[in-house]
Formats: C-alpha cells, sequence, structure tokens
C-alpha cells in the first residue's frame, strides 16, 4: 500500500490566506488535490497542518483523511515530512509515501496512478515526474528510505535523500504542466486559477 501525504503546515505567508482553501474549479485545492488521490485509488492520505491547526482541521474536518499537526512547523517543511514518516512507519502494510504539496492543486489521477504503477513495476527507491527537463510533485519515496527521511539535514530537506540515491530515481516523463506549477503568491494564484 502506498500512503499519500498532503503537505499543508505552512503559514501561507506570500500568499496572505491559506493556499489549502483557495477556490479552483468550485472547490478548494485541498479538495481538488483529495480529490484526485482518491480517484488514483489511494485511500490511505495523510494531510499535516501546522499553521492555526486548529481551525484548519475544522475547515477540512469533512475530508476522508487522517490529519496530523507539527507543532514545530516553522522549522520548514522537512520536519512536517517527519511528521507522515513517523504516522506511516508504524504501518506494516506500508509501502512507499506519495508526497504533494497544497500549493500543487493541478494534481491528474491518470498520472498518480501513471508514477505508483511505475515506482511498483521498477523497484526504484524514488519516482518523480519530470516536466520539460524540470522535476516535480507529488514525489514517491521507498519504505526504506523512511529512516533516513527522518535523519536528513534540516537545511536540506527531502532534497539530500534524492540526492543520495540519483541512481535509484525514477523520472516519469509527462507533459502536464501542473506538477511544476506551485501557486504561492497572489499573483500566480490570479495568472493560473483566476484566468483560467
Amino acid at each position: 500500500m502506498i500512503a499519500a501525504v498532503i503537505l499543508s503546515a505552512g503559514e501561507s505567508s506570500r500568499m496572505g490566506r491559506p493556499k489549502a482553501l483557495l477556490p479552483i474549479d468550485g472547490r478548494t485545492f485541498i479538495e481538488k488535490i483529495v480529490e484526485a488521490l482518491r480517484q488514483a485509488g489511494l485511500e490511505n492520505i495523510v494531510v499535516i497542518l501546522g499553521h492555526n491547526a486548529e481551525a484548519m482541521r475544522q475547515k477540512i474536518a469533512h475530508l476522508p483523511v487522517t490529519i496530523l499537526v507539527n507543532p514545530g512547523y516553522k522549522n520548514g517543511q522537512l520536519s512536517s515530512l517527519q511528521v507522515a514518516v513517523r504516522h506511516l512507519a508504524s504501518d506494516e502494510n506500508c509501502r512507499g509515501m506519495l508526497v504533494h504539496l497544497v500549493d500543487h492543486p493541478y494534481i491528474d489521477a491518470a498520472l498518480v496512478n501513471l508514477l505508483i504503477q511505475r515506482f511498483e513495476d521498477s523497484g526504484k527507491l524514488i519516482a518523480v515526474p519530470r516536466f520539460r527537463g524540470k522535476r516535480g510533485h507529488p514525489v514517491i519515496f521507498a519504505r526504506s528510505l523512511f529512516d533516513e527521511l527522518l535523519n536528513a539535514p534540516e537545511d536540506q530537506g527531502a532534497k539530500a535523500v534524492v540526492n543520495a540515491h540519483r541512481n535509484e530515481t525514477l523520472e516519469i516523463e509527462t507533459e502536464d504542466e501542473g506538477i511544476t506549477l506551485d501557486i504561492d503568491t497572489p499573483e500566480l494564484y490570479r495568472q493560473h486559477v483566476n484566468g483560467d
């Protein structure tokens, strides 16, 4: 079983309001992401909250997800990922985790399916999509990397683990630009979402 992890703990300071709750296509960023993950057959979806966690928890309580809170979210994205890893490590059926960011709302269920299938077929430790030479999200990490993620240097985050396993990383080419679209400012929101 591959579990999905959505990192949504940051302050959204550049956006000025919670990115998870931004409207897109008649729903919110996080609803759109969860919907795509469910369509791809992922049933174990974990959302990591941090800033204003209790208020956020109430706003997403209707979603079919497990909500975890990272009290140390100000330490950066890696600290949120580590909260998820500790939670998933206790589940012996979890063979890996698919990590997605809440400010990447353009996630496609078919691509998620392909990523998982190719990851499992390849036996590689990491799978990452690539659009015209640029890597994006979601990224899959095998369970065997959980300890390395827990011990990764804070200043480098998960990139340190990816860089240490270049030969064990599967890149999947896609024409889906959504994998690289990081909507984290009002300008980008207007450009990519309001301007649809």
